[in-house]
């Protein structure tokens, strides 16, 4: 059996033009090399995998090679890799520089690759600093590592440093294009990206996974094979639960997702992808954000199809939510309802306004709609009658219609309370008493009310029978201020006084309910209050303990010999 050589070793680049994503960097090299302007300490820095010891074996072929030597000449003899990892010692070092001073036998340069240089050990590093700023002119250093936090200041102000970045999802998915047409793998567009997103910027990651699923798939590469062996959740998932979203499928959506979590998948995983389909979803709406979908062209269109069905608002709110439980889901004591509570939450963004909002019409409008008739706000007087069914006014509602521009109707206006008070708020007492005022004024404004006459004889009679309907419900510090005074009655203005602002302000209150009774007792609905405070008054009642002492011995002056006999205080 012939020995199988992994894609990432097969294919590793031989020149710089076959590097994958870091144009800048070998375009760079390679002037300094046309240019006899390279240094002799060079740092290469950047995630792993995206080829920057490749990069340091082209370019120490590359100054050793004078175009007569063979194509597979390696220049073995003048490239030394030293792995910092397992040799971070004082000695390793001092092994390194003794080998500095020795010219090369072949070629023009000796070139040192430190691999994961930030492993070498502080002493290491002190020891190396002296070789590295002075190195012989036949020796070039070149530093690789994906950590360049970890290394000294002194070291880094002796290289010329090399930032390699992540390799897109682009130029990762069109090298795998190329290997798989070398390989002769029948490769769909879109596995080959699901590949390319997995590898996150590494291109050796991304050939490894490359030759695990052709091993699983064999040369047909589809990208339900890709989801299968790399265990990641399907485009479909997603545009399936959206539409179930869309739909307010509550049930549907949740079995969906039990489905999901019984193949193994996580909720976390789950809710985090979701969020990432409704941001590509909002990145589609927009023709100048669309290159920031990165995705393959089959599931581009259906990004775009999908995202014509959901609005931006749904999309924004269905970020926040599912971003929102994303950052709980890791310190939640039930996982698993968190994300489902999500999920009805979201289920719920696009949900019919008018079925929740329906109890404010007489006739909700989807009967309107139904019936293909264009709803019309018009202002009805209550003696009018309109009848909704018909598409075209009859005689009988033409003649009530005109009737409507003799004599302008009272406005009718519905408001709907969308803000949700706490009971015990002073904005919601403020909003009750609002309320109970606007009921007070469509009473006032009605005609033909009654507005019999009454004495003041009946109206103490009927105030009496209120305050002790209120000593029988409990409420005992309402009846016992009502109690303070006797009303008088003016015309229909009923005047009460009071000794302090607190029994103004307590009836204030409840003046509504009060003048509700009264009204309806003494069959009048023009009745009024008036309340005022009078602090001549207040000055009767005894609050202190003084004065009440001094109030109890003006009515028995034994109570003073009491005290003074037995030393008491007051």
């Amino acid at each position: 059996m012939e020995h199988f050589v992994v894609s990432a070793r097969k294919y590793r680049p031989q020149t710089f033009k076959d590097v994958v994503g870091q144009q800048a960097i070998t375009n760079t090299l390679l002037n300094a090399i046309e240019n006899n302007h390279l240094a002799q300490a060079l740092l290469f820095t950047g995630p792993r995998g995206v080829g920057k010891t490749t990069c340091a074996r082209i370019l120490a072929k590359m100054i050793n090679s004078d175009g007569t030597e063979t194509g597979d000449e390696d220049f073995a003899f003048n490239i030394f890799e030293l792995d910092a990892a397992s040799n971070n010692s004082v000695d390793d070092i001092r092994n390194l520089t003794d080998q500095v001073r020795i010219p090369p036998q072949v070629g023009k340069y000796k070139v040192y690759i430190i691999d994961e240089v930030h492993m070498l050990s502080q002493a290491a590093f002190n020891a190396f600093l002296k070789t590295l700023e002075e190195p012989p002119k036949h020796c070039i250093f070149i530093l690789a590592t994906t950590e360049k936090h970890k290394i000294i200041p002194t070291i880094l102000s002796r290289c010329q440093i090399f930032d390699f970045k992540r390799i897109t999802v682009k130029d990762a998915k069109d090298y795998l294009k190329y290997i798989a047409k070398e390989q002769e793998v029948v490769a769909e567009d879109d596995a080959l990206h699901i590949i390319a997103q997995k590898a996150d910027g590494a291109m050796r990651d991304a050939l490894s996974i490359f030759d695990r699923v052709v091993s699983f798939s064999g040369k047909n590469l589809t990208r339900q094979a890709v989801t299968e062996n790399l265990n990641v959740l399907d485009y479909e998932t997603y545009f399936e639960s959206t539409d179930l979203i869309l739909e307010n499928k509550i049930p549907e959506l949740l079995l969906q997702f039990n489905n999901t979590l019984s193949k193994g998948f996580d909720g976390h995983h789950y809710i985090a992808g979701l969020a990432s389909h409704f941001r590509d979803l909002l990145v589609s709406k927009t023709p100048e954000t669309i290159e920031l979908l990165e995705v393959g062209e089959q599931t581009k269109e259906k990004y775009l199809i999908q995202s014509k069905k959901a609005s931006q608002d749904f999309l924004m709110q269905g970020i926040n939510l599912a971003n929102d439980c994303d950052l709980k889901y890791k310190t939640s004591k039930n996982q698993r309802l968190l994300v489902e509570l999500c999920l009805m939450q979201l289920a719920s963004i696009t949900f019919d306004g008018e079925k929740k909002n329906s109890k404010h019409y007489i006739i909700p409008p989807s009967y309107f709609k139904s019936k293909g008739i264009t709803p019309i706000t018009v202002n009805v007087p209550k003696a009018v009658t309109i009848n909704v069914n018909d598409k075209e006014p009859s005689e009988s509602n033409a003649s009530n219609l005109e009737s409507l521009q003799v004599k302008e109707p009272p406005k009718i206006v519905l408001k709907q309370e969308t803000k949700h008070l706490s009971g015990l708020s002073l904005s919601s007492i403020k909003a009750k008493k609002e309320h109970q005022i606007r009921q007070m004024d469509v009473v006032l404004d009605e005609e033909n009310l009654p507005k019999e006459d009454f004495t003041e004889e009946a109206l103490i009679n009927f105030w009496n029978t209120y305050v002790n309907q209120l000593q029988d419900n409990g409420k005992h510090n309402l009846a016992s201020i009502l109690s303070i005074d006797t009303p008088k009655l003016v015309g229909t203005t009923i005047y009460l006084e009071f000794p302090n602002v607190t029994n103004k302000v307590e009836v204030e209150r409840q003046q509504y309910e009060l003048l509700g009774f009264l009204r309806k007792s003494l069959n009048n609905f023009s009745i009024d209050l008036s309340i005022t405070v009078n602090e001549e008054k207040e000055k009767q009642y005894a609050y202190s303990t003084l004065e009440k002492f001094e109030k109890l011995k003006a009515k028995n002056p034994n109570i003073d010999i009491l005290r003074k006999t037995f030393d008491l205080d007051i």
